[in-house]
């Protein structure tokens, strides 16, 4: 049964809410006395964070829907115009309800008195974060939830300019900007008594074709361009987008997977529209066999991550490469030439990346850095000339694109895959040499979905509060607790466990209900490299088991 005090706050929302379908869920559930369903509709506000929002599309304030968008718009419309913003570009994807979402927060931030500049259509995420910079805006809205599952949508917030002493220039906000837009959200009363007007603008095409125009310029134009590549968008918004760049860069060879070319909100061939995610790939890896193609490029739906996979003689079949092995193959492209045309720059990468970005830096003399998890981070650091971070996101403009892109990372991969063919060589080829010149750095990443939130917490606490003398048969040497921060990274909810020629970190996921545990593993070459590797792999098994043992008991 419902009781009195849940049943007035549902009848408030109600008569707020603009979305007659969320209006008739939540009278259904009144109607049937529905305590569960509620309880989960009104659990809270949606947090709003570094990452915006995202969460699962429902009604009720603990879900993506109207209400709580128009609630954010005019939050984060109160955070702007008090710091003097004026003008907001705002993209979407093609999830369910992403283009209500942003017709709903391009209408109330015009009522609000801000320039609204929307998309003109569904759009990479790194069009938008092109976009913030190029029309000057103070902000930028995207409304996507990436990789997450169908059910899910989400609102992820770019500042551009300096707000606060904190200079963003088109990147995703940081603390304590999240916490003061949350503040903004929570003052907020009612949607449906706030000015909305239809006075906002479309951006014009040009505005896209310049993006298209400046990543195609990343290949040399009198470069190697011989390459069959299968690329797939997993039912996202990337195909034109990423056809449009190929074909302009000369690669003409490309082959799209019929079956996720076109958006698709219900993703219906994958479990999770995710490249990392087991079977996501499956269907390009099958045209790639089938037309002999040289690479598989797959985008997840927003575009900002990029996944590459090869046929590996090793193996004798097609493999998806690690995102680190992805970071180290760019990362050593970006090095070398940085080495030779004294133009000058700084390699990144987060802390549950591998080392090995660090080492190939130092070898061409290319300062590095280290950052908290997420591309907010890594975008704030000054002359970044390559950044990027495991879970295959890469930036490799920061210039022109402040954050992931996936479609800039593909072209660049693209060009040293065709650079390598020609020498009759493979990426592959290159990975061994880099791991002949710095020693194996195998990684491996462990995901553990959870259905409380609660539980991603307890995870590290667990650890923090036992921790373990050995994992996987080798001696914990030391752990730094992330939770404290460091003169060069802020406080994270976090273990860094170090191990004899290991490292595991071990934290909460910040955008999914999972915990996630980083391993990597280094091995020098003693003997030979396909015993180094054996090693590694060895190892990173042992260490990858025990870990799952551990956060699963």
């Amino acid at each position: 049964m419902v009781d009195e005090t849940l049943r007035a706050e549902v009848a408030a929302w109600i008569l707020d809410d603009p979305d007659p379908i969320t209006v008739a869920a939540l009278n259904k559930a009144l109607a049937d006395n529905d305590e569960t369903e509620l309880r989960l509709a009104f659990n809270g506000f949606l947090q709003f964070g570094t990452a915006g929002l995202r969460g699962p599309i429902g009604a009720g304030p603990s879900r993506m829907n109207r209400a709580v968008v128009g609630r954010t718009a005019l939050g984060l419309a109160a955070y702007l115009k008090a710091r003097g913003g004026k003008r907001v570009v705002i993209g979407y994807d093609a999830r369910h309800g992403s283009h209500q979402f942003a017709i709903d927060s391009a209408e109330l931030l015009a009522g609000a008195g801000f320039e609204a500049l929307l998309m003109p259509r569904e759009l990479p995420t790194p069009v938008l974060a092109f976009a913030v910079n190029e029309l000057s805006a103070q902000a930028g809205i995207m409304v996507t939830a990436s990789h997450n599952p169908a059910q899910d949508n989400g609102y992820k917030v770019y500042l551009g300019g300096t707000f606060d002493g904190a200079l963003y220039r088109g990147s995703q906000i940081i603390p304590p900007a999240d916490r003061q837009i949350a503040d903004e959200i929570a003052k907020v009363v009612s949607i449906k008594n706030s000015s909305r007007s239809s006075n906002w603008t479309l951006i014009p095409e040009s505005v896209i074709e310049k993006y298209i125009s400046i990543v195609s310029a990343l290949a040399p134009r009198d470069g190697e361009k011989t390459l069959r590549v299968v690329h797939t968008a997993l039912h996202g918004v990337g195909s034109n987008t990423f056809q449009a760049v190929a074909a302009r860069a000369g690669f003409l060879d490309v082959l799209t997977v019929p079956e996720q070319a076109e958006p698709d909100p219900d993703f219906p061939t994958v479990a999770f529209p995710n490249p990392e995610e087991p079977g996501a790939i499956d269907l390009s890896i099958d045209l790639a066999v089938r037309a002999g193609a040289d690479l598989v490029i797959a985008n997840d739906p927003d575009a900002d991550r990029c996944a590459v996979a090869v046929f590996d003689p090793e193996i004798s079949r097609w493999r998806m490469l690690r995102g680190d092995e992805v970071g180290v193959l760019l990362g050593e492209s970006i090095a070398k030439r940085l080495s030779q045309d004294a133009t000058g720059g700084v390699l990144a990468t987060s802390i549950v990346s591998s080392s090995l970005l660090g080492k190939i830096a130092a070898h061409y003399g290319i300062p590095f850095h280290q950052t908290l998890t997420g591309f907010k981070w890594l975008s704030r650091i000054e002359n970044l000339a390559f950044g990027y971070e495991e879970a295959l996101g890469y930036c490799v403009d920061p210039i022109q694109v402040n954050d992931k892109d996936g479609i800039s990372a593909a072209l660049a991969i693209m060009t040293m895959a065709a650079e390598l063919k020609a020498q009759h060589r493979t990426l592959l080829d290159l990975l061994d040499e880099i791991s002949l010149r710095h020693g194996v750095h195998a990684t491996d990443q462990i995901s553990i979905r959870v259905t409380d939130r609660e539980q991603l917490a307890g995870a590290v606490t667990k650890i923090r509060r036992n921790p373990p003398a050995s994992v996987g048969g080798r001696s914990v040497t030391q752990i730094d607790d992330l939770a404290l921060g460091s003169d060069e990274l802020a406080p994270t909810d976090g273990l860094r466990i170090h191990l004899a020629g290991a490292r595991i970190i071990v934290r909460p996921s910040g955008t999914e209900p999972k915990i996630k545990c980083y391993l990597e593993v280094i091995v020098p070459i003693d003997t030979t490299l396909a015993a180094a590797k054996s090693d590694a792999h060895k190892a990173l098994v042992e260490i990858g088991n025990a870990m799952r043992s551990m956060l699963q008991t």
